[in-house]
């Protein structure tokens, strides 16, 4: 018998699940609404829809936008409305909410069609500690997806994992 190393963890049966993997490319950008109130309180309609009119939206072709106002203004409803009509047909997708939430977004419409049956009683690991900002609310989506059929949950990197979750035996 040979003393070679075994690598125990290529022969456990886990699959890894890497939520970085179905990061979607692009540039995401923050429009703040706060650059273009009056005294940075008030949103005047006609000031609004001039800078509607002469902004170049191009710049905006091809990038996730969210759409916020981090002063404390009343913005109307119709403003955010105007700016999604504008972006629409130029960026990859118009949310309202800060960076986050367009993560959280992006990240429920990709999970949400994830074929779940393939992981029937599968032993999962969900990867951890990446270099991209897969929102925490795409981990919980995960686990949620997949705890009804999967075998056992678990947490970090298949050498060292957190269990989250383990089927109940028959």
């Amino acid at each position: 018998m040979e003393n070679g190393i075994v690598n125990k963890v290529s022969q456990s049966g886990l699959i890894t699940i890497d939520l970085e993997e179905y990061y979607p490319a692009g540039q995401r950008v923050l429009f703040d609404i706060k650059e273009h109130l009056f005294q940075g309180l008030i949103l005047r309609e006609k000031d609004f829809r001039e800078f509607i009119k002469n902004e170049d939206w191009n710049k905006y072709r091809d990038c996730y936008v969210a759409l916020t106002c981090s002063a404390d203004a009343i913005v109307p409803t119709w403003a955010y409305m105007l700016l999604a009509a504008q972006l629409e047909p130029l960026a990859k997708k118009v949310v309202f909410g800060n960076l986050e939430t367009l993560e959280t977004i992006l990240y429920n419409e990709i999970l949400s069609k994830i074929n779940i049956e393939e992981y029937k009683d599968a032993r999962i690991v969900i990867k951890g500690c990446g270099n991209l900002p897969v929102p925490k609310a795409a981990y919980v989506q995960i686990t949620s997806l997949l705890r009804p059929v999967a075998k056992s949950i678990m947490y970090g990197e298949p050498c060292s994992t957190v269990p989250l979750y383990k089927q109940p035996k028959a």
